[in-house]
């Protein structure tokens, strides 16, 4: 049976899921889904449910137990690239001003598809990438190290999310998809409100 897509202007729960827990829930906006590409939108001044602890310190790595607390995105207007099956996300951030700021990708499990949205989970190590894709670097690789160290992440499966990265730097060298495909020119629809989490979203499963 074909999966349910969404259509361009749906809001959905972008869920990261660590063991059966949420871990982190942002609404966002679909600018695309299809079978070659899962787009979004997550404006700056989205609120969102962050993790952090019992306590309410934040927290980075999911070494112990946690609670979600509301939060308000405040860092830069952004848009989420993700092919279907692809253990990455390339992220573009914009300014106020709709400068591009530069590029990032995500290292994380491939996107599954529920009832209102998708889950998935950040594997830590990122790229950041300057808007010209001229320079590169990686970001978190400490979290990395945590989520091996914490036995979160097996030494082979932590090789196998740097080995992904690396692919993506080809791609991103080669100028391949998505880094060909006019996005620093995308603009998100002026008649979309700000994303709010959808009703369910605690509760929603897989599709």
């Amino acid at each position: 049976m074909n999966p349910v897509r969404f259509s361009p202007g749906d809001v959905v729960a972008m869920r990261e899921v660590w063991r059966g827990k949420v871990w982190a829930a942002r609404p966002m906006v679909v600018v695309r889904d299809d079978s070659d590409l899962h787009a979004f939108w997550f404006p700056r001044g989205t609120p969102w449910r962050r993790p952090c602890a019992l306590d309410g310190s934040p927290m980075r790595v999911p070494v112990r137990e946690w609670r979600l607390a509301e939060d308000e995105w405040d860092r830069n207007d952004n848009l989420i690239l993700a092919a279907p099956g692809a253990a990455h996300a390339v992220h573009l951030f914009w300014s106020a001003e709709t400068e591009l700021l530069g590029w990032y990708v995500n290292l994380q499990q491939p996107l599954e598809r529920t009832s209102v949205g998708f889950d998935y989970m950040d594997l830590a190590l990122d790229v950041v990438a300057a808007p010209d894709l001229s320079t590169w670097r990686w970001k978190d690789e400490d979290d990395l190290t945590e989520f091996v160290s914490h036995g979160l992440l097996s030494a082979g499966e932590a090789r196998a999310v740097r080995a992904e990265g690396e692919a993506v730097l080809v791609r991103m060298h080669d100028r391949a998809a998505p880094f060909n495909d006019g996005w620093p020119s995308w603009r998100p629809d002026p008649s979309w409100p700000m994303p709010t989490l959808p009703v369910g979203w605690e509760r929603s499963t897989r599709a």
